[in-house]
């Protein structure tokens, strides 16, 4: 999903661990994943509120990708000189260690 993929982004791992495939599939299932912590201190309630949005293990209250794309977060990342350079350099550097991780 989307929410996986922006969570890889801004934290750098998958939102969903365990100790083997079982544990993470049961994880998924029970949608068990945390947005506190050090890192996501760091993050702006309107963008956890997105991934919390599109992660909602309701399927009828999860967000669509047009009200996704309708959000706050989104919305604030279009307006003119509002793109954050720093977190976008963070998120590539992200997803290279994750790429490393699952290589």
């Amino acid at each position: 999903s989307i929410g996986v993929i922006l969570y890889i982004m801004l934290s750098g791992r998958p939102p969903f661990s365990g100790k083997n495939d079982r544990d993470i599939l049961k994880a998924v299932q029970e949608g068990n994943y945390s947005l506190r912590g050090d890192l996501w201190d760091r993050r702006s309630e309107m963008v956890k509120s997105l991934i919390r949005g599109l992660m909602n293990m309701d399927a009828e209250r999860r967000l669509t990708a047009k009200q996704a794309l309708e959000h706050a977060w989104f919305k604030k990342q279009g307006e003119k000189n509002t793109f954050d350079v720093e977190v976008a350099q963070e998120a590539i550097e992200n997803l290279r260690g994750f790429r490393v991780m699952t290589l």
